[in-house]
């Protein structure tokens, strides 16, 4: 229970880092992770997971109103899938169950944007006639909603955790294909992330190799 309860707090930490309060990084999966693998008692697999996920996180710029998915809850999610499992094929579930749990968080930050809109809105007279009380209430009311939605995110991943924990674990020659698979998709895609801006098709030969080698190294072991 308390090792739930340090995993709720930190994936609401890192879902307010991204956006609100503190903005000071620890919603990069590679800090996630590792608070996240710390506080499960396996800070290898928090690593692992971290770095891989920083991978995929490389290829987004998270600005403006830009969509992006939101990696610092997935990781957390993503740890605590794979922590105190073999390594080399646990990190390919946890990978996996995180990336689906931050394109929820995609949408989970579209949604609570639009809600504080809507707040915005109403309250546009008294901001306009610059009322403090206002802006106040406007602005703590958006952190309280982001605080709601990164706990809500970070509480469902852990329940869809403990859920792939349970009841459908990933072992032996399919896990490790998973993780070399997740490996090699996370290098494919800071690569290219890193030429997107050169030659789109160089960015896809390099994606193609990446997953690839990734399978083949699998299939010959």
């Amino acid at each position: 229970m308390l090792t739930t309860a340090g995993l709720l707090f930190w994936g609401l930490l890192v879902g307010l880092d991204l956006i609100s309060v503190p903005q000071v990084m620890i919603s990069r999966p590679l800090v996630a992770g590792v608070g996240a693998g710390l506080l499960t008692g396996d800070p290898v697999a928090g690593f692992a997971v971290g770095v891989i996920l920083e991978l995929f996180a490389l290829d987004v710029l998270p600005v403006g109103a830009v969509r992006y998915p939101e990696y610092g809850p997935a990781t957390v999610v993503a740890v605590a899938a794979a922590a105190h499992t073999p390594i080399a094929g646990g990190v390919g579930v946890g990978v996996a169950l995180g990336l689906g749990i931050a394109y929820l968080g995609e949408w989970s930050i579209v949604a609570t944007r639009r809600l504080t809109s809507h707040h915005v809105q109403r309250a546009e007279a008294e901001l306009d006639a610059g009322s403090r009380g206002a802006l106040s209430r406007v602005h703590l009311g958006g952190i309280a909603r982001d605080a709601v939605r990164a706990l809500s995110v970070t509480s469902l991943g852990l329940l869809l955790a403990w859920g792939v924990r349970t009841w459908t674990p990933v072992a032996g020659r399919t896990a490790i294909l998973l993780t070399a698979a997740m490996t090699g998709v996370a290098l494919a895609t800071a690569t290219m992330g890193a030429l997107r801006l050169r030659e789109r098709r160089r960015a896809i030969s390099w994606f193609a190799t990446g997953l690839g080698i990734s399978l083949v190294w699998v299939a010959l072991r």
